[in-house]
């Protein structure tokens, strides 16, 4: 089918804009220390002369002791006082996109995008080339093979794909992508947030692209249904936010799903756990303890999760639950269920609770939730109890025991009339470990408590921590230094760990 003959139009400029510097951090030395380059110095820091005696300065900086207050307050004021300045994008990136525009409109002349939609990526690149060639002709600009290759690729972005998000989604480094309007996009590398060099050309531009993402997988936005969660082909997760909500343009939250699968093991040597943590959530999950993973937004929830999951049997039966489907499990037997909204009449929506309660007529082994927020929280508790041990969820909290507060409290938001003393009972019955992990502010992310629920006392819910991470210094660099130290203390949960020959192996981890 040919993909030409009829006539559209587009257009608009592409200025760039700049890095703010963030303030560097305080602390001490570490002789081992690597990386960390979460708080970078400022301009002028370390080389300008500064009020105190160069000596001072040298015996702060080189015994490892706290810098003084008047330098701490010195880069306040520093900060408070910064002006970030915007810089202009330049190079070969910014020639073809700057030739981009002035190809687009002509080229929207003579395609007709639903012809053009039904051809793939490569049909589509033969079909442009001699119709590229054409227009570059007429605007007499002439572009070597380099050059051209690359603005092909930018104009089947631009018709087929996500436009200039496509090579923010291409690059493995990338693992958040945050759009702030049309002209402010930032991303997160190695834990550190940048911005990027690229800009959409107008509101409705980006707002078209936003309709791509969620209409892929059946859902809306627009000023009627202003949130909508999608997901990308390969698994990434998708949040879209428009006006009148977003007062800046439409927002587009990207969290990027790893190709690689990460396993427990990829954790230990990124120095997210020790080696001794590591074999205990490898018991864990292979022993069919209820587990629950509790961390703050970013900090590594659901990695934990898919990399819990490759210690499960491949002879059981595992369900996911999501409102968006994220997880990718490395299980064979995998039914992986997905909520769905309401209609335009706001019928037909199905929860995770209807899915959680439909879950247990489908013969599972685990039930995996991948976030729990609401009442489908009771669902998940009695699911743990009536034989479905080793299931798992995530939860936002900070701690293992507002983890415990909060399940308490999603409950009680429900319909469910039962009194506190019920559920505590039924959380400390059902729940075995609590694996806490948090995203420190040098950007790394660490497993910082794995803790045992034993049970109750009274009216409060026991537990006893088998790991921890201990905070200890920072060096120069901003890097946190910190060790994990077992707790010594009995497994409760050895008895589970018995029933599948992993109780000794188990206790040495963690004594």
């Amino acid at each position: 089918m040919s993909a030409f003959g009829k006539k559209g139009g587009a257009g608009g400029g592409r200025p760039a804009f700049g890095v703010a510097r963030p303030m560097k951090g305080g602390g001490s030395s570490g002789e081992d220390a690597k990386g960390g380059e979460q708080f970078p110095p400022l301009p002028g820091e370390g080389d300008a002369p500064s009020s105190e005696p160069a000596a001072s300065k040298e015996s702060s900086a080189g015994n490892g002791k706290p810098k003084t207050t008047a330098e701490a307050l010195e880069r306040l004021t520093e900060r408070m006082n910064a002006t970030h300045v915007q810089e202009e994008q330049g190079g070969f990136e910014a020639s073809v996109h700057k030739i981009k525009e002035q190809v687009l409109p002509r080229l929207l002349e003579r395609v007709d995008p639903e012809a053009a939609a039904t051809l793939s990526k490569e049909e589509l690149s033969e079909e442009f080339r001699p119709i590229i060639m054409e227009v570059l002709a007429e605007l007499k600009v002439t572009l070597n093979r380099r050059e051209q290759f690359a603005l092909e690729k930018v104009l089947i972005d631009e018709l087929l794909g996500f436009g200039p998000l496509e090579e923010l989604l291409n690059d493995p480094d990338i693992s958040d992508i945050m759009v702030n309007g049309p002209d402010q996009t930032y991303i997160e590398k190695k834990g550190k947030l940048v911005i990027a060099p690229i800009k959409f050309r107008d509101e409705q531009h980006l707002f078209q692209i936003a309709q791509r993402i969620v209409n892929q997988v059946g859902r809306r936005v627009d000023q009627t249904t202003p949130l909508a969660d999608a997901r990308l082909k390969d698994g990434s997760r998708v949040n879209v936010i428009v006006p009148p909500l977003s007062l800046r343009g439409t927002a587009i939250s990207i969290r990027k799903f790893s190709e690689k699968p990460i396993t427990l093991d990829m954790l230990k040597d990124f120095g997210s756990m020790s080696e001794k943590m590591c074999t205990a959530l490898k018991i864990a999950g292979a022993s069919r303890m209820n587990i629950v993973i509790s961390g703050g937004t970013g900090s590594g929830k659901t990695t934990m999760l898919n990399a819990l999951s490759k210690m499960i049997d491949p002879g059981e039966r595992v369900l996911t639950i999501e409102d968006a489907a994220e997880l990718r499990l490395q299980q064979p037997h995998w039914l992986p269920l997905e909520t769905r909204p309401p209609n335009l009449e706001g019928q037909g929506a199905i929860t995770i609770g209807d899915l959680v309660k439909n879950a247990l007529r489908m013969r599972p082994d685990r039930i995996i939730l991948g976030e729990i927020r609401g009442a489908e929280c009771f669902d998940l508790l009695a699911a743990m109890n009536t034989g479905h041990d080793g299931s798992m969820c995530t939860l936002h909290a900070n701690s293992p025991r507002e983890c415990l507060g909060r399940m308490e409290n999603m409950i009680l938001m429900g319909d469910i009339k039962i009194p506190k003393q019920a559920i505590s009972t039924q959380i400390a019955e059902s729940v075995d470990i609590i694996v806490q992990v948090k995203r420190l502010r040098d950007g790394s992310r660490r497993t910082t408590d794995i803790t045992e629920v034993i049970g109750m006392e009274g009216d409060v819910i026991v537990t006893q921590n088998l790991f921890k991470f201990e905070y200890l210094d920072e060096s120069d660099d901003g890097k946190i230094i910190g060790e994990f130290r077992a707790s010594g203390l009995r497994p409760y949960t050895l008895e589970k760990a018995r029933q599948y020959g992993f109780d000794q192996a188990y206790l040495e981890a963690c004594l």
